[in-house]
């Protein structure tokens, strides 16, 4: 019989290289949008600078969230640690549990100081703005090549087209419009039934 491995506890520096890795994309995602607002909807021209605030300002309130995390957790640390019986549901945490809530507040302290120390560091600050730019490039250069795919699909411009139309053609009498009749025919004898059972009643 196969000895059974113990599971594997996941290391804090991985906890928190995720949690940080999850704030950045939130972050990006943040500015990302404000980037487009400003510049399309606005009217603006790109400028790094106007958006430092707001990516200090981004990693700023995640860091609080972090902190409000580490506050509820300790709290229900200091709760499980006077429960000895059997929990009965996901958080409602028993003194078992109280090892893996100390470290959880760990965790999220040390996410919300990396946090406030990027939001310090300008560095970090231009990397996010250039990375959320690039990203606003990428969705509006998609946005202008699905227009243009649109609005550039003419038949003479395929040379497939006639082929491809029989094809189309043929799918749409042997499939599209027999599935349309039944459904028709369905819902023809659902109404038939409801005013029977209404002439009954």
């Amino acid at each position: 019989m196969a000895e059974q491995q113990k599971p594997t506890r996941v290391r804090t520096r991985d906890v928190v290289a995720e949690g940080l890795y999850i704030a950045s994309a939130a972050t990006r995602l943040t500015l990302k949008n404000r980037i487009l607002v400003h510049i399309l909807a606005e009217g603006e021209d790109f400028d790094s600078d106007r958006f430092l605030p707001e990516a200090r300002e981004a990693l700023m309130m995640l860091a609080a969230e972090a902190d409000e995390d580490a506050e509820r957790t300790e709290a229900d640390r200091k709760m499980a640690r006077r429960r000895h019986s059997d929990s009965d549901g996901t958080h409602d945490y028993r003194s078992r549990d109280v090892r893996n809530l100390r470290r959880r507040v760990r965790q999220s302290r040390h996410v919300a100081q990396q946090l406030r120390e990027r939001a310090e560091d300008e560095d970090e600050l231009r990397k996010l703005v250039a990375d959320a730019r690039d990203a606003a490039w990428a969705e509006v250069a998609k946005n202008i090549d699905r227009t243009l795919r649109i609005e550039a699909a003419r038949p003479d411009l395929e040379p497939d087209y006639a082929r491809m139309r029989e094809a189309r053609m043929q799918a749409l009498r042997l499939v599209d419009l027999p599935k349309l009749r039944a459904h028709r025919r369905s819902v023809d004898k659902q109404i038939e039934l409801r005013e029977a059972e209404q002439e009954q009643s």
